[in-house]
């Protein structure tokens, strides 16, 4: 993947696709689920993976919602296995059962990344270590791939000494373990108070030295700075709503909001160009991840997209 990467620029990297906006939580930072939307349909879903396959793409991760509530999960994720493409999962894990974690191993799903926001569930999330730990543990003793758990710091989460004991259970477990820095609503900068920045270092102390350089971004956000990078969304990196739209990122939907099937190479050669205003106070990680590749490289030399955070008004409309 990363050799492909280096030699071309003209192909995605990573797309997340949503086959589901619905969720069975409602945490109250989240603006990525509703409560009634139905899964799209898996004829659909194999159109967009195969137009992502002909487009290049290295890496597929499912994203919602909350994916596992999608009836053909497996097949997606065998379908993007069966292109010769990386594929990934990001879920709340409370559907996780010993079957459901084998049927993910068949399909060949080969990373999992769960965010746990806290020790004991509150008002803001129920993505506990209390509820999910016994989840954790089956992870531990089926998963044939890869697991991640990230931590969080701000965005209201109450106590942020609850991220380093996630963090160690992760660990103790045989997993990786991340932190990440929640956004506002638009994905952009919310500086750490004191206490969440000395968590979010000891936690920094805890990555692999692969995730703690791909992640180096979080440090300046964690001090209120913002970061000098091209950001690559709309090129490198995908978002794929449940409606077939590509978008920037979960934070910036709605631009360029153009159907996938009708994406091109050209589209992405002229946003692989386009400086994104949004960029410096940007804290999506994924999106700072992909666009690695291509730092040292392309400079940017169209006008920057000024893209806001679309409105629940606009985004119903979206749908």
């Amino acid at each position: 993947m990363i050799a492909r990467g280096l030699a071309s620029t003209g192909h995605p990297v990573m797309a997340h696709v949503i086959p589901m906006r619905r969720c069975n939580l409602s945490c109250t930072y989240c603006n990525e689920y509703d409560d009634h939307s139905k899964p799209v349909s898996i004829e659909i879903m194999y159109q967009r993976l195969d137009r992502l396959a002909e487009l290049g793409t290295s890496i597929v991760t499912i994203s919602g919602g909350e994916p596992l509530l999608h009836p053909d999960l497996d097949l997606l994720i065998a379908r993007i296995r069966r292109h010769g493409m990386i594929a990934g999962l990001i879920t709340n894990g409370y559907l996780l059962t010993a079957e459901r974690i084998q049927r993910l191993n068949r399909a060949g799903l080969e990373h999992l990344q769960i965010s746990i926001d806290n020790v004991m569930p509150d008002d803001v999330s129920k993505k506990s270590l209390k509820v999910l730990d016994r989840k954790l543990c089956l992870l531990a003793e089926h998963a044939e791939f890869h697991v991640n758990i990230n931590s969080v710091v701000g965005g209201g989460i109450r106590n942020p000494q609850d991220a380093p004991v996630v963090g160690r259970r992760a660990i103790e477990l045989g997993f990786t373990s991340t932190i990440g820095i929640i956004h506002d609503g638009a994905g952009q900068l919310r500086p750490l108070g004191g206490e969440e920045r000395e968590v979010y270092m000891a936690m920094r102390a805890m990555e692999k030295s692969s995730y703690a350089q791909i992640n180096y971004f979080q440090d300046n956000i964690a001090h209120g700075k913002e970061n000098d990078w091209r950001c690559r969304a709309g090129a490198r990196y995908l978002y794929i709503c449940e409606d077939g739209l590509v978008h920037y990122c979960s934070q910036q939907r709605g631009y360029p909001a153009k159907p996938l099937m009708e994406y091109t190479l050209e589209d992405i050669a002229r946003e692989y160009h386009t400086a994104k205003a949004c960029a410096p106070r940007c804290t999506v990680a994924c999106v700072h991840q992909i666009s690695y590749i291509d730092f040292w490289r392309g400079k940017q030399n169209l006008a920057p997209a000024e893209v806001v955070a679309p409105s629940p008004q606009d985004l119903v409309q979206l749908r």
